[in-house]
């Protein structure tokens, strides 16, 4: 339980918040003196499970750097990190811009390449695919 709350980079307090389970239960549990059940030990991991805009920090420079070697750029963020609503389990919605000769291969490729860098799902919007003017993903789109 202590090595999986380490690699989260949580504290048994962040922990506790996150999953509703009382601290001094998390305390027990990694001492030992406290087995904690299947369905406790679920909550909890799903609990220390990182918040996409935690991985999104981690891996910013990754992230451009991949984009651009997928013939992207201006990559964006947008739904519930950019409102700062991400919590464990979230996916990452970016918005890119492709260059003029990408194709769907270099869409696919930089989502896959980005979901195994950041061990989430991520779903990758492109900005030639949105209508021109006002769009609800665009009019949240932060940069990285």
């Amino acid at each position: 339980m202590r090595d999986l709350r380490r690699a989260a980079g949580l504290t048994q307090a962040e922990l506790a918040q996150r999953s509703g389970v009382a601290q001094s239960n998390i305390a027990a549990y990694e001492s030992g003196k406290r087995r904690p059940s299947a369905t406790m030990l679920s909550r909890l991991r799903e609990a220390a499970k990182p918040r996409p805009s935690g991985v999104i920090a981690q891996h910013r420079d990754q992230i451009i750097a991949l984009a651009l070697g997928h013939k992207a750029n201006r990559v964006r963020v947008f739904g519930s990190v950019s409102r700062g609503e991400d919590v464990s389990g979230s996916d990452i919605d970016l918005l890119v811009r492709f260059d003029a000769d990408a194709d769907l291969v270099d869409m696919a490729e930089l989502m896959l390449d980005l979901e195994e860098l950041t061990g989430l799902h991520v779903d990758l919007v492109s900005e030639g695919g949105l209508p021109p003017g006002p769009h609800p993903i665009r009019d949240e789109a932060k940069p990285l």
